[in-house]
């Protein structure tokens, strides 16, 4: 048996107890987990709420961490295989779930950025194909993958990066991160129909949607209104804190050269997103990004799961 943070049925949170330690398979290494984050992602599969959850309870929470191989070698993993999950003391991983930590990265700070910042990087480098001096909109900025994505879309060179929120404090914040303009979407909604078609007059060539609902609604409206057939859109949809589905024209669509995808798993291959992961940790040790982290022990797993963090990452040490 092993210590975990294990989730009883949908709806509660997980809880610091006993569970079956893991048998390795063929091909399986083990790893001895050291650090995972409380992510959307695993509050989500936790509670049965993501479509990528698959598990039958009881199950460990948790998607991503970092740990040690048998062999001494630190390693991010992803995904562990149901009823298995990253918040324990043990997993077993193939080598293509895992890779190597840079040694100028911490296990702490390899849990803390790669959940929120693989978002961005999969949507500007596997989907948007981002080039230099391009604009860039993200929509849901204030939010900890949002606000990571403004970190990345500098780092790979937009020309100018345009951030959505709601909340003030957080979208005051958003320049020091490199972003040149900000959209409130607490304004009326005149004055966001405003900044939107003002945005677009100028140019947008990649959305990074991390909301969906009526403000990606707006941003599409916007750029039919505004259209630019020199200058195609790449919308990548991310997210959907702000619903789930909208009404699309299809009069939208054929106004101007709009591109729709989305970035999530699924839409980007096992293989991509592992080596996305590995290249974010890379660029880490290079150059750190700006992330709030708090540290909690897994035995107090029930309590952090239930605390509203905000932006701040939290982290199980185990």
């Amino acid at each position: 048996m092993m210590k975990a943070a294990v989730v009883q049925s949908a709806g509660q949170a997980p809880a610091y107890a006993d569970f079956p330690s893991p048998t390795p398979a063929t091909g399986q290494d083990r790893i001895r987990v050291r650090s995972a984050a409380i992510s959307q992602l695993a509050r989500a599969r936790a509670a049965g709420k993501h479509y990528s959850t698959a598990a039958a309870y009881p199950f460990v929470a948790g998607v991503d961490g970092a740990g040690v191989l048998d062999n001494g070698q630190r390693v991010y993993f992803a995904f562990p295989e149901a009823p298995y999950g990253a918040m324990a003391e043990e997993v077993m991983m193939r080598p293509d779930q895992y890779v190597p930590i840079p040694d100028a990265v911490d296990d702490i700070t390899a849990a803390a950025i790669v959940n929120p910042g693989i978002s961005g990087w999969m949507a500007l480098k596997e989907r948007a194909a981002l080039q230099p001096g391009e604009t860039v909109l993200i929509n849901g900025a204030t939010g900890g993958s949002g606000s990571f994505a403004i970190q990345l879309a500098r780092r790979f060179g937009a020309g100018r990066i345009i951030a959505t929120g709601r909340n003030p404090d957080v979208l005051s914040e958003l320049k020091s991160l490199g972003a040149d303009e900000t959209i409130s979407l607490k304004a009326n909604e005149d004055e966001q129909t405003a900044a939107f078609e003002a945005v677009f007059a100028s140019g947008v060539d990649i959305v990074l949607d991390y909301l969906w609902g009526p403000p990606a609604r707006k941003i599409l409206a916007a750029s039919a209104r505004i259209p630019d057939a020199g200058r195609a859109l790449r919308f990548v949809q991310i997210g959907a804190m702000a619903g789930a589905e909208i009404s699309l024209p299809a009069a939208w669509l054929r106004s101007r050269a709009n591109l729709l995808m989305g970035s999530g798993l699924g839409s980007v291959a096992p293989d991509r997103i592992m080596a996305s992961m590995r290249d974010l940790l890379i660029s880490a040790a290079r150059e750190p990004y700006e992330v709030d982290v708090e540290t909690v022990g897994l035995s107090d797993v029930a309590d952090a799961w239930q605390r509203d963090s905000g932006n701040r990452r939290v982290v199980l040490t185990v």
